[in-house]
């Protein structure tokens, strides 16, 4: 069997280090034929050493240097920094399969160009959806390009609806375990930091996830991804706090039936899922044991308390350009609160009043998210510098 040849654009992050463990239990399937990060070289250079990738790519070209001096005993390792350099090694002949786990905005144009070169793609980078779903989506059916789902969110909807055919979706079932302020009142939640936010209950992710976790952006975003992943309108798509994190998110379908996907809380479990569809794979590590599992507990979301939820379904009402605009303010706002620079609760009064400068366009095209990006940044940072 010829290997699988994996670009894996973040593979310093969470999901990134949690890919490479799936492709150390499964050698003789895959291999690593491209590693990037954004700023960490040291860790980037070790997984060079041990997975001896054909290309490492460092996003921020200040560390070039350092990098290439640590893999100066491997010279068959090609290095190469900068952001054009990601978009560029995407496109490699030999990539069979490209895993987008940078976050962040960042993802959306080498994701674009891994989709132009034909490359399946497992999706990790839900901004890459939530900013330009419609455009997204196009293309993947221009190009004939698979994307497989990499959240356990949507990793657990794709796995209910195989083998349904065109059998209708009455409603998505969503799931979050609420986060780390689930039962504050608003009153608490004015006074929470940020090491309040980073202690997540169930989940090991990044920093910039966890916050947004704990504010509910994050679901609000997942919501926009089901939307385009599953051609599912918002309305359809419920959203339930599951604080035990077993049943990963489900479906109902017309005749009324639910079929959910359950498991312990293992992001290499969608991870490698969405490498090996249609096969399921043996993979090392714990097992669902519901004799333990005392309860499974849910609930609905209070969208007055956590508003994040509530301004991402906004977005998605408004449409256009709206939710890439929603996007741009919460990477802002949720780097400012990591930083001390705003409070929990100040972050979703940014990215409201954000959304009411920013310049609204009902059919962007692929420069028109570029450019709301930036614009919708710049407004964010100007509300966080203007005096309280």
């Amino acid at each position: 069997m010829k290997k699988q040849q994996i670009c894996i654009l973040g593979s310093t992050g969470s999901i990134g280090t949690q890919a490479l463990d799936v492709i150390s239990q499964h050698e003789d399937r895959y291999e690593v034929y491209a590693l990037t990060a954004n700023s960490r070289w040291q860790l980037l250079a070790e997984q060079a050493h041990k997975y001896r990738p054909a290309a490492v790519v460092i996003a921020d070209e200040s560390h070039y240097r350092e990098l290439s001096d640590a893999l100066g005993d491997l010279p068959d390792i090609k290095v190469y920094a900068g952001s054009d350099a990601i978009d560029q090694i995407v496109k490699a002949d030999p990539i069979d399969m490209v895993l987008t786990a940078m976050v962040g905005f960042a993802g959306l144009s080498p994701t674009v160009h891994a989709i132009r070169a034909r490359k399946k793609i497992c999706l990790a980078n839900k901004e890459t959806l939530v900013v330009a779903g419609e455009l997204i989506c196009s293309l993947a059916e221009q190009y004939h390009v698979p994307i497989l789902p990499v959240d356990s969110e949507h990793s657990a909807i794709f796995q209910s609806i195989v083998g349904e055919g065109d059998n209708a979706i009455e409603k998505i079932l969503l799931t979050c375990s609420g986060g780390p302020f689930r039962k504050m009142s608003r009153e608490e939640l004015a006074t929470v930091t940020a090491a309040d936010a980073l202690k997540h209950p169930t989940w090991d992710m990044g920093a910039k996830i966890t916050i947004d976790s704990a504010s509910l952006m994050n679901k609000g975003f997942e919501v926009i991804e089901a939307k385009w992943l599953f051609g599912v309108p918002a309305e359809k798509i419920q959203v339930l706090i599951h604080p035990q994190s077993i049943v990963h998110s489900a479906v109902q379908f017309c005749d009324g039936s639910v079929k959910a996907q359950l498991g312990v809380p293992d992001m290499r479990l969608p991870i490698q899922y969405a490498f090996s569809f249609p096969e399921r794979l043996k993979l090392n590590g714990d097992r669902l044991d519901l004799f333990s599992s005392h309860s499974l507990e849910f609930f609905e979301p209070d969208m007055e308390k956590f508003r994040c939820l509530a301004l991402a379904f906004e977005s998605i009402s408004r449409g256009g350009n709206m939710p890439c605009i929603v996007n741009a303010a919460n990477e802002v706002v949720n780097l400012a609160f990591r930083q001390g620079r705003c409070t929990f609760l100040q972050m979703a009064d940014i990215i409201e009043k954000t959304m009411q400068k920013a310049t609204f366009d009902a059919s962007p095209a692929l420069d028109t998210y570029f450019q709301t990006d930036h614009e919708a940044r710049h407004i964010a940072e100007e509300m966080l510098n203007q005096p309280a």
